[in-house]
C-alpha cells in the first residue's frame, strides 16, 4: 500500500511538472515594480514560471524583429504590439490594454517640485530627465507636455536624455538631474509617493499612454503565454497594478 501510495505521489508531482511550463516577458521599465510583485503570485497560483527582461519598448521592438525568444510583450503603448501584428510578429487577437499609465513631474528631494508645476517655469536646477521620445512613450508624452505647456524650448538645453524611463528614474534618484518626468507608477506605493516631491500631470497635457500586452509569434499557443495574458486580466494583478497608480 505505502509502495503504491508513493508511486501515485511520484506520477502527481512529474504531471505537474510536465504541465508547468515557463514564459519569456519583455517587460516595459515601468512595470518593473508591479511585474515583479505580479510574478510570484502568478506562479504560485499556476505553476509556470516568469522570466521577465525588463526595458525600453523601442529597443525591444527592434529585439523581437531580430529574433529575440520573448513570447510576449508588456509595452509601455499600445503602438507597438499593433505594429508587431500587423507585420505578422504577433498575434493580433491577444492585445488588450493592462495597464493605463500617468506621467509625473519628480524630485527625489522634498519641496523641489509644487502642485501646478511651476517649478519648470523657474531657473532654479541645471538638469532635467526625460526617456529618449524616439524610443520610449513615456518620453515622447514628457515632450508633449511641455510644448502644451509652452516650456520645451527652454527647458531643451537642459535635457538629460535616458534610453528609457528606468533610467530616466535613476539620473533623478542619483542627483545627476534634480527633476525628471517618470511614470506615476515608479514613485508611487498603495497611491502614496515614496520619496520626494512630485506632480501628476493633467491628463489632458499628453495623449493616453495606454499600455498593452500582446502574445508574441513565438508564445502562440504555449499554455504559459496564455496563463499570463489571463492573470493579467484577472483581480489579483489588477489590485498591483491599481497600488501602483496605474488606470485600468
Amino acid at each position: 500500500m505505502e509502495l503504491r501510495f508513493a508511486f501515485s505521489l511520484a506520477v502527481l508531482v512529474l504531471s505537474a511538472s510536465a504541465q508547468a511550463d515557463e514564459v519569456q516577458a519583455a517587460v516595459a521599465a515601468n512595470f518593473t515594480a508591479p511585474m515583479r510583485q505580479i510574478a510570484p503570485v502568478f506562479e504560485q497560483a499556476t505553476g509556470h514560471k516568469v522570466v521577465a527582461s525588463f526595458g525600453g519598448t523601442g529597443k525591444f521592438y527592434a529585439q523581437i524583429k531580430n529574433g529575440a525568444p520573448f513570447e510576449i510583450l508588456l509595452s509601455a503603448d499600445d503602438e507597438t504590439p499593433t505594429k508587431l501584428a500587423r507585420e505578422g510578429a504577433a498575434v493580433a487577437a491577444s492585445q488588450f490594454t493592462y495597464a493605463k499609465g500617468k506621467l509625473a513631474l519628480w524630485s527625489a528631494k522634498d519641496a523641489i517640485v509644487d502642485d501646478k508645476g511651476e517649478v519648470l517655469k523657474q531657473a532654479g536646477f541645471d538638469h532635467i530627465a526625460l526617456a529618449n521620445p524616439k524610443l520610449a512613450p513615456y518620453g515622447a508624452a514628457a515632450v508633449e507636455a511641455m510644448k502644451a505647456l509652452g516650456v520645451h524650448d527652454s527647458l531643451a538645453p537642459k535635457f538629460v536624455t535616458a534610453e528609457n524611463i528606468g533610467q530616466t528614474f535613476q539620473f533623478v534618484k542619483s542627483g545627476n538631474a534634480l527633476l525628471g518626468f517618470v511614470a506615476l507608477s515608479q514613485v508611487t506605493r498603495d497611491n502614496k509617493l515614496t520619496e520626494g516631491s512630485a506632480w501628476v500631470l493633467p491628463a489632458n497635457l499628453y495623449q493616453p499612454i495606454k499600455q498593452d500586452a500582446i502574445v508574441l509569434d513565438k508564445g502562440k499557443g504555449k499554455p504559459a503565454a496564455e496563463a499570463l495574458m489571463k492573470f493579467l486580466r484577472g483581480d489579483q494583478a489588477r489590485a498591483v497594478i491599481r497600488a501602483y497608480g496605474y488606470d485600468l
